[in-house]
């Protein structure tokens, strides 16, 4: 249980933290999100153990990226957190909280974050969705999904629509490098315009490298 604290409440959650894994989505990922918001409360406060819960719990039920039942993959996440929680005789308006943090947190879900801690948590996963581990990770989802990385003749998609469900490429300009401007924190603000700036050089060089000189 590295990288969490040793708490009961941590114990208690993290062997309910996933139904199954994606190599995107394991307890690494957890670790760094958790580590995330950490940063984050730093800066704007929150309260820890709503955030501890919602972030061990926020990919508990997984639904895989290309269902049409993708968009609610949060919400039946948040009733599983409803139902652990309770069974841990939490307050309700806790509850309320941590599960609204956990439905918001998900970009597909598209359910506006309203409080602090929804707030921070949505930025925390979203910081693991850019820079060097962003990278990573879009590689390594297009590559078990069996995506091509690039369009051979039109990489950067200059004269055709894009396509993110064929080319893992065009995930960068659908979604990665316009991520930062969805932050909602200050402090998450920040470091996601920092860690965007790697996104672009790896996609610009990229497409310097296979359209040659």
């Amino acid at each position: 249980m590295t990288g969490f604290p040793d708490t009961s409440l941590a114990n208690a959650l993290l062997p309910h933290a996933f139904d199954t894994t994606d190599g995107a989505h394991d307890m690494a990922h957890l670790r760094r999100v958790w580590r995330n918001v950490q940063t984050i409360m730093e800066g704007e406060g929150g309260d820890a153990d709503i955030l501890l819960a919602a972030t061990i719990l926020h990919d508990s039920v997984w639904v895989d990226k290309l269902s049409p039942d993708r968009p609610f993959g949060s919400r039946k996440a948040a009733e599983k957190a409803r139902k652990l929680l309770t069974a841990l005789d939490w307050p309700q308006d806790r509850i309320k909280a941590t599960c609204h943090a956990i439905a918001a947190h998900s970009y597909s879900a598209n359910i506006t974050p309203e409080t602090l801690e929804a707030r921070i948590l949505q930025d925390a996963d979203r910081l693991d969705a850019l820079g060097h581990i962003g990278v990573a990770r879009c590689l390594m989802t297009a590559g078990q999904g069996g995506q091509a990385l690039y369009h051979e003749t039109d990489p950067a998609a200059a004269t055709r629509p894009l396509d993110e469900v064929a080319f893992c490429l065009d995930h960068f300009q659908t979604k990665l490098l316009r991520l930062a401007d969805s932050f909602q924190t200050d402090t998450g603000r920040v470091l996601a315009q920092d860690r965007t700036k790697t996104l672009k050089a790896f996609f610009d060089g990229l497409i310097a490298e296979v359209q040659g000189p």
